[in-house]
């Protein structure tokens, strides 16, 4: 454990526990909301004491936005990884559009897609959620960077907040509606295709 003077809020952040907490926050607001964030319901979830709960965090915003932070993390991780395979390989416009449509109909309806909304909504409330959710868009601008740099876009860092946005919007229309007709790829060869023509002249 890490010495911290034995403070009762003490972070240890390599401790197992606080890792198992951090996930069961994700799930329970992925399931329940972030209204669903007690003290007890998360130690059950985690299979910890409540007392680990009060240890590892001073209040339950606290752990909001560790959990938050934890994930955004995780996330970034993972759309670097992308990013660094768009780069090392060429697609083409449609290519990229049915990638991005197959890893969004993977997504669609996961507790964790649902989750990350709920966090981004709840960062509206907390301005110390802001910069975690800035870190979050900035990781998935990053991406489409990757994605129309490949494409050989001029302006792809101008035109990725757009595409991010694209996709973004279409996910929560599709939560909210459940719909599952909402073609993805065909929005963003719309975009991009309609950028590359402005960029030609």
């Amino acid at each position: 454990m890490v010495n911290c003077g034995c403070l009762p809020n003490c972070e240890d952040m390599s401790s197992p526990a606080r890792q198992r907490i951090l996930d069961a926050v994700v799930r329970v607001i992925g399931t329940d909301g972030v209204g669903a964030v007690t003290n007890r319901r998360i130690a059950s979830e985690a299979d910890v004491s409540l007392g680990s709960i009060t240890y590892h965090f001073a209040t339950q915003q606290d752990m909001l936005r560790s959990a938050m932070v934890d994930f955004v993390m995780d996330e970034t991780r993972k759309l670097e990884e992308q990013a660094e395979q768009y780069r090392s390989a060429g697609v083409d416009v449609a290519e990229a559009a049915r990638l991005v449509q197959h890893t969004a109909d993977k997504l669609a309806f996961t507790n964790e897609q649902i989750a990350t909304f709920e966090l981004y909504i709840h960062a509206g409330r907390d301005p110390e959620l802001r910069e975690a959710a800035a870190r979050s868009f900035a990781a998935y601008d990053e991406l489409a960077v990757s994605i129309l740099t490949a494409l050989g876009t001029d302006h792809a860092r101008h035109l990725a907040p757009v595409v991010v946005a694209t996709v973004t919007g279409l996910q929560l229309r599709r939560l909210a509606t459940g719909g599952q007709d909402i073609d993805v790829a065909a929005a963003l060869l719309t975009v991009i295709t309609g950028a590359q023509a402005t960029e030609n002249g």
